[in-house]
């Protein structure tokens, strides 16, 4: 009974993230019905600006926990980047009839493996886009679980992307079930580059070059191990053959960047690490002195704008939009407003009590190892919290 508590954990009705879902804030994505079969029942939402870099590039960006498309994109800046570079933006989102507090399910097997479910349909989005817009150049990146279902998507479909970004996620292959989930979330159990790597060549039958990989987390992050940044960065070496120790370490806007090339000089792995930031997306100002999202939950003000480079490093920031004189004058003069705050407060003050019964359920456990992991559970959905944020 117990376990079976654990297992449906992510699914209880009385465990629920607010919704944040950006309903009453303006938002350019447009949704997108009929993309495929869909076997993991995810919804599409796009952005296009009329002007596209050629050949077209596309940006697939994954929202976090507790989180939608809308939401996260108005955070962390997506679609305005992708207006002033020129690129395609495709964001799926969960469903509560998925996950109760919208996750994407990274560490459920049939959401994990090529072809099959929520990571099936993310493809299925792809290729509508491919289609739709002949994109080429295609880049993914993602918060939390959404940096969980990143790894799973570049691990299980690498022959799609040329670049991927990681922000506070976990290596693909750690969890196929709630309780290595938890593991990996709270520990991350130290594992070899080889093992790590085996991972990831087992998921595909691919022997190409494989993309190349941005890793960004917060030092003090409580909710996903920091050193978890450390496993996707080891992963990634190994499968790029590239040695453990950095080939430069820089700073960048104050923080320390690990970076490894190839022989032509290209970057192939780098990883940030916002110390003293807790879990989140860092956001700040740019190098071009703009700002792309604002402050909401797990959104940080950090003084680096993680989005800007990431579009970077995705080589996307080069492009330079044509404007009519008039359509410049006209851009000057009356600047995009600048949508309100959102009116949900910041998620992890916010979460609401588990009901009672839940609670009923972690006071009759006899067992304290078992009782120590529901804790563990229920703080990890925000339920219970460890300390102050």
């Amino acid at each position: 009974m117990n376990v079976n508590f654990l297992r449906r954990l992510s699914k209880l009705n009385g465990l629920r993230f607010p919704q944040l879902d950006g309903s009453d804030l303006p938002s350019p994505l447009v949704e997108i019905a009929d993309f495929g079969s869909n076997p993991g029942n995810l919804r599409m939402f796009s952005f296009v600006p009329p002007e596209l870099q050629q050949p077209c590039a596309l940006v697939v960006v994954l929202h976090g926990c507790g989180q939608t498309a809308a939401a996260y994109d108005l955070g962390a800046g997506w679609s305005a980047l992708a207006k002033q570079f020129g690129f395609a933006l495709l964001m799926p989102e969960q469903r509560r009839t998925n996950n109760a507090n919208t996750c994407f399910n990274w560490f459920n097997r049939e959401d994990s493996v090529r072809d099959s479910g929520e990571a099936c349909s993310i493809r299925q989005m792809i290729g509508y886009m491919v289609a739709t817009h002949d994109a080429r150049r295609i880049s993914i990146t993602g918060l939390s679980a959404g940096g969980a279902m990143t790894s799973v998507m570049l691990a299980t479909y690498p022959e799609v992307f040329a670049a991927g970004a990681i922000i506070a996620g976990l290596p693909y292959g750690v969890a196929s079930n709630l309780r290595e989930a938890l593991d990996g979330m709270f520990r991350s159990p130290e594992r070899s580059p080889r093992e790590l790597g085996d991972l990831v060549r087992k998921a595909s039958d691919y022997h190409g070059a494989w993309p190349k990989i941005s890793v960004w987390h917060g030092s003090a992050d409580n909710t996903v191990n920091p050193g978890n940044a450390d496993g996707i960065v080891k992963q990634w070496l190994d499968l790029h053959d590239l040695p453990q120790a950095p080939m430069a370490e820089t700073v960048v806007d104050g923080y320390p960047r690990q970076s490894w090339w190839n022989a032509d000089g290209e970057t192939l792995v780098e990883s940030y690490t916002i110390t003293n930031m807790a879990h989140g997306t860092p956001l700040g100002l740019a190098d071009n002195d703009q700002r792309y999202g604002m402050e909401g939950a797990f959104l940080i003000e950090a003084g680096i704008s993680s989005s800007y480079h990431i579009a970077k490093f995705f080589g996307l920031t080069e492009w330079i939009r044509e404007v009519e004189p008039a359509s410049a004058a006209a851009e000057i003069a009356t600047p995009d407003p600048q949508p309100a705050l959102s009116p949900a407060p910041h998620l992890a003050r916010s979460i609401l009590l588990a009901e009672s019964d839940q609670a009923a359920a972690l006071a009759q456990t006899s067992n304290r190892g078992l009782r120590a992991i529901i804790k563990r559970a229920l703080m990890a959905t925000g339920l219970m919290k460890k300390g102050p944020i």
